[in-house]
């Protein structure tokens, strides 16, 4: 990692990564990026994680990009910011299609690509005054790069509105757009991602990993004859899987599955 992305994992396979440039509003500059995209696959290639939490230091979740990274990207030639730009695109999808549950920790303004990091997660839960904007506009710019997990996190319409105008929203029409999950007060904001890493560790990290790879995949396809086959191969190969088969046995034999640490309870 570098200085500017934090990680670390806790005993219960909770993996947090957090954004450490507060001085700087955790904006994103070249390094992070980087640092960012090492984190995601640390954590997606590590066994003992069962939840990756994002999370920021400071007062702000980030304000997108760095200036300095930006006057330097002025003076790059179109090729070089095609690179440039296929270096954040590339930490975007690995975020995204992480084999893992992902938790975006949102506190105060998330502006631009952050809106971005936040899209890609699976869950995003913020504090009730976080403000929220897709900026790019107001500097002749585009949100190309976050623009197809912003789309399906705020739908097509709701989009080209925010797009073009840059306006700033609050956490309250966030939650109503779909961008966010939970809008809570600040001094709950850690308690409620512990709940739902908690409930997320008790269940089977096969089926939780699978899921995800079920709603990505299925999403937007039409129901036709190769869905209700691709759906039923599904389900069939999960039941004889190893965790499939012990979830199974231990529902029936009324005891805890094999996944849950020593001595837990369902």
């Amino acid at each position: 990692m570098t200085e500017h992305v934090l990680y670390e994992v806790n005993e219960q396979g909770v993996a947090r990564i957090t954004l450490n440039r507060a001085d700087k509003h955790n904006a994103f500059n070249e390094d992070m990026i980087a640092g960012l995209t090492a984190s995601f696959e640390q954590a997606g290639n590590d066994p003992a994680v069962k939840v990756v939490v994002l999370a920021s230091n400071g007062k702000n979740f980030s304000a997108g990009a760095d200036l300095n990274w930006m006057q330097k990207m002025a003076g790059y030639t179109e090729a070089q910011n095609r690179a440039d730009a296929m270096n954040l695109a590339t930490m975007l999808h690995t975020l995204y299609t992480l084999p893992k549950p992902t938790i975006a920790r949102v506190q105060g303004a998330a502006y631009a690509g952050a809106v971005g990091l936040i899209a890609c997660c699976d869950i995003a839960i913020a504090c009730k005054l976080s403000k929220f904007c897709l900026s790019e506009a107001k500097i002749g710019l585009v949100p190309a790069t976050i623009s197809p997990y912003v789309i399906e996190a705020m739908g097509k319409r709701i989009a080209k509105r925010y797009f073009m105008t840059a306006e700033v929203f609050t956490a309250r029409r966030a939650r109503r757009l779909g961008l966010i999950s939970e809008a809570v007060s600040e001094d709950q904001l850690d308690a409620t991602i512990e709940q739902l890493t908690d409930t997320l560790r008790h269940n089977s990290p096969e089926a939780v990993s699978q899921s995800k790879l079920l709603v990505n995949t299925v999403a937007g396809q039409p129901i036709d004859e190769s869905m209700r086959a691709l759906t039923s191969d599904w389900i069939a190969r999960i039941r004889v899987s190893e965790q499939g088969q012990e979830g199974l046995n231990a529902f029936l034999q009324k005891r805890p599955p094999n996944w849950l640490p020593t001595g837990s309870k369902e």
